[in-house]
């Protein structure tokens, strides 16, 4: 991760109460801290000069944009933890892949594991990987590029990355898969866009979203 260079912008908060903060992550910030002090700077360190309380539930890639949910309480932490182990939040995501992307519909299952020699990456492998399961849906598409919305059903790191990538049809201008198309793009076309999940306090279902920028 050389020359990281997170963007200056101000805290994006999309809903706040008792329990839990919602945020738009911008894209090119580490949800949390690297190794090294060059790597101190994150939203969870952002937060927390503001939120002194804040607690971490999941992650974005730094290069992915969008919806991220923290706990405020140890509580909604451990409530909200147990959905997404549980696999029982929904997420959307929506991405510009190359090429175009066919059918129109479709589920990509293939496990996944950390490529140690080459880590962080990650690869498919039948026989160690974990399993990992992605919905996609194209909402247009031409010989060029295909703008599609991603449902994982597994939360694996990197999962929508390598599963794009293993239909030949990689996220544009991905550093880490798309290598070649990342000067041609201002940032990688991945972006959280929706997240349904239970709220700690009642359980009651309730979703955030917020737009693609791209």
């Amino acid at each position: 991760m050389t020359g990281y260079t997170p963007p200056d912008t101000p805290l994006d908060i999309l809903h706040e109460d008792h329990e839990i903060l919602v945020v738009n992550k911008p894209a090119g910030l580490l949800s949390v801290p690297g190794k090294g002090p060059n790597l101190a700077d994150c939203l969870i360190a952002r937060l927390e000069a503001v939120y002194p309380q804040v607690l971490l539930v999941h992650r974005l890639d730094r290069d992915t944009s969008g919806v991220m949910v923290f706990g405020l309480t140890p509580h909604a932490q451990r409530h909200l933890g147990l959905q997404f182990e549980k696999r029982q939040t929904k997420k959307s995501y929506l991405a510009r892949v190359s090429g175009r992307l066919e059918p129109k519909t479709g589920t990509v299952d293939l496990p996944l594991i950390v490529d140690w020699p080459n880590r962080p990456l990650q690869k498919v492998d039948h026989e160690t990987g974990k399993p990992a399961v992605t919905d996609w849906r194209v909402m247009k598409a031409s010989d060029a590029e295909s703008r599609v919305k991603l449902f994982p059903q597994t939360g694996r790191s990197h999962q929508l990355r390598v599963h794009m990538l293993a239909l030949g049809h990689p996220i544009l201008g991905d550093p880490l898969y798309a290598p070649e198309t990342a000067d041609h793009y201002p940032r990688m076309m991945l972006h959280a866009e929706e997240l349904r999940l239970r709220h700690p306090d009642g359980g009651e279902g309730v979703k955030f979203r917020v737009a693609a920028p791209f």
